[in-house]
């Protein structure tokens, strides 16, 4: 999930819609949805999404890099992004998690998924800016966040240009948190914060 008033494309988009909207959903993923379907849903409901923060930590546990992805959006602007997309119908959050991460990161990019679901921070995305510091001009939009060790090497994939590790007082210099659209700046902070940054 990922967005401000230059949106950006959801990394999800691409998977969860066949190629013409007029096709059926393919019969091996009734996950997927069409561009009209998807609309549609996020019209009238909010939508459950799982957002990752990738770290690195040392011997003793403590976060020493953070990684963010780099992204552009259809207008040419270079943002950063969190690990982020929706929670499939009929899939856990666990699986909705990993998914993401290994779409984001790539395959080698070896996960610690955490040991309990409990985010360590709820985000309520709105299309009108105001009602908390999260906005996504598409939908109303409520996403749970992690924050993920990750052990191996990192080769982006779908729409991420690059990862780019800093250490964790560069990912919360004022310069990169507003490189990150739609309050993730804050979020990101949050996050950070509850496992001691």
């Amino acid at each position: 999930m990922n967005i401000d008033t230059a949106e950006l494309p959801d990394p999800d988009d691409a998977e969860d819609r066949p190629a013409p909207a007029d096709r059926p959903a393919p019969a091996g993923n009734p996950g997927w949805l069409s561009e009209d379907e998807l609309q549609f849903v996020r019209g009238r409901l909010p939508v459950v999404y799982v957002e990752a923060v990738p770290v690195r930590l040392d011997g003793l546990g403590q976060v020493v890099e953070v990684g963010l992805l780099l992204r552009g959006t259809p207008d040419g602007v270079m943002t950063r992004a969190l690990v982020s997309g929706r929670v499939r119908y009929g899939e856990t959050l666990r699986e909705a998690l990993f998914r993401h991460l290994e779409n984001d990161l790539g395959p080698m990019a070896f996960p610690q998924m955490p040991t309990t679901m409990c985010p360590v921070q709820v985000a309520e995305y709105f299309p009108m800016p105001g009602i908390t510091p999260y906005v996504d001009d598409r939908q109303h939009a409520v996403s749970l966040v992690y924050v993920v060790p990750v052990t191996g090497a990192c080769d982006p994939r779908q729409d991420a240009l690059e990862v780019t590790w800093m250490a964790p007082e560069e990912a919360l210099s004022p310069e990169t948190l507003d490189e990150l659209p739609g309050g993730r700046g804050t979020l990101l902070r949050q996050a950070l914060s509850a496992v001691g940054c």
